[in-house]
């Protein structure tokens, strides 16, 4: 399996990077290699630079952990392009860094998959084992937060302000791991997930279908060895697709339900346009248990997530695709789906059975009075009454909307905190600019063109008008 042939690694490498790209990488691997002195071969050719393991301690980002440098060694030193039998050297060329990170950064899911292999096991005949698979998924994401925060990079989420990464990044490796399957497809237990043996077959349908593996590899790369950092965000090296720019508790003093794993796995599930941004719009910390003061907070703003952690710890959830509007009447599309974050993370779709998305009233006493997604009145999958303070969720045994089952840990569940966040970019609203009166008559304002004339109060017009957003 370490022979080259095997994986097609004779292929033109370097064509995978522009010219400007590989003058960063090459600058990269002489800084790595240092200043080495100059020896000649037989034939009067010049030995090539190599990297030592030292040498790459030395050289990679300061928050990587050794265990995690080590990985990233044996993954280089892996990559065969002049046909060594065995597939590994101790000192790795630059041949072999720039193949590397063809594989990790621009290559196939089969590419991805092989250097996995080699970082988790240098076993030629590239079988591991669930459990080796889970420390590395584990180291993964762990790395990457720290890199990310080292950096400054972690786009204002702030671990201070969020909850427990340290668990998260556990919840997350589990999620990621239940989806590897068996050499004959088949969907396995989380005990057997961990002791089955996976092959370059396995390993590559798992990195194809879960893409925060080789997202998560890609920026681990590309900021342990120094290829980007906080100045340098090129299409190589953009964290866009991880986290979302968090919008409304820098300046605060506000304490979010989220943790950072979580962040990254929910942003994964929604639209790409809005995947950006997320801006807090209400918190029960700060703007208080009141069911009318958050309707007044959240009434029209677009797309949101609602994020519940009731009093037993469980962390739960649901993405609403239209902004919430008061009525007696469901709204919503399928776009919608409920989520799990504590215990365990879960996305629950759509089943088109109903359209019974989203539902939100107030103020009325012939229909339920309060927020709900999914199922139907009376009988919510995700609920938050009216009153305040409690909800419930219902499934015996699945939510018939978004077949989810029951999220709380209790059926009916009193609430701890709530927040409600808005994704994306806030909807555009024709009523939030008033026109000026400079603007009105077009029809009169292109005829005074038409001759030439300009209007003399042009010059009156407030600047706050001009270059709004």
């Amino acid at each position: 399996m370490g022979n080259v042939e095997s994986h097609g690694l004779t292929k033109s490498f370097r064509s995978q990077f522009t010219s400007d790209e590989l003058a960063i990488l090459d600058h990269v691997f002489d800084s790595m290699a240092g200043s080495q002195p100059s020896e000649a071969t037989k034939s009067g050719k010049a030995v090539q630079k190599q990297v030592t393991l030292a040498m790459l301690k030395a050289f990679v980002h300061d928050a990587v952990l050794g265990t995690m440098t080590v990985r990233l060694y044996n993954g280089l030193r892996s990559i065969d392009p002049v046909k060594r039998t065995d597939g590994r050297s101790d000192a790795i060329s630059k041949k072999q860094f720039v193949v590397f990170l063809s594989h990790v950064m621009r290559g196939t899911a089969g590419e991805k998959a092989f250097v996995i292999q080699r970082m988790i096991s240098q076993d030629a005949d590239g079988s591991v084992k669930g459990r080796q698979i889970k420390e590395f998924t584990e180291d993964l994401i762990s790395a990457v937060i720290h890199l990310l925060q080292d950096e400054n990079m972690l786009r204002d989420w702030f671990m201070d302000k969020t909850s427990n990464s340290v668990c998260g990044i556990l919840r997350l490796a589990t999620n990621l791991m239940s989806q590897l399957k068996a050499k004959d497809g088949q969907v396995l237990s989380t005990g057997d997930v961990l002791t089955m043996e996976y092959g370059q077959h396995e390993l590559k349908n798992w990195v194809y279908q879960v893409s925060h593996i080789p997202a998560f590899l890609h920026l681990f790369v590309a900021l342990s060895l120094r290829i980007t950092n906080s100045e340098s965000h090129g299409e190589l090296f953009s964290t866009k697709h991880l986290l979302p720019h968090c919008r409304g508790i820098k300046y605060t003093g506000v304490f979010t339900i989220f943790d950072i794993p979580s962040v990254f796995y929910l942003n994964t599930y929604l639209p790409s346009e809005h995947q950006n941004q997320w801006q807090m719009l209400y918190s029960s910390q700060v703007h208080g248990e009141s069911f009318t003061r958050f309707c007044s907070l959240i009434l029209h703003k677009g797309p949101s997530l609602l994020v519940i952690k009731d009093s037993d710890g469980y962390v739960f959830g649901g993405y609403a695709s239209n902004s919430w509007d008061t009525r007696p009447q469901f709204q919503g599309d399928s776009k919608c789906f409920l989520f799990t974050l504590r215990p365990q993370l879960g996305i629950y779709n759509c089943t088109s059975y109903n359209d019974h998305y989203m539902y939100l009233n107030h103020g009325q006493q012939t229909m339920p009075n309060g927020l709900g997604m999914g199922g139907q009145l009376h009988y919510f999958g995700l609920w938050v009454d009216g009153d305040y303070g409690g909800g419930h969720s219902k499934a015996k045994p699945r939510c018939t909307t978004y077949n989810s089952p029951q999220l709380s840990a209790q059926e009916h569940f009193v609430i701890d905190t709530m927040e409600l966040w808005r994704v994306g970019n806030p909807p555009e609203d024709p009523l939030s600019k008033p026109k000026s009166v400079l603007d009105s008559e077009p029809e009169a304002q292109a005829l005074l063109h038409m001759i030439g004339k300009t209007r003399m109060s042009d010059g009156l017009r407030d600047p706050s008008e001009e270059g709004e957003e």
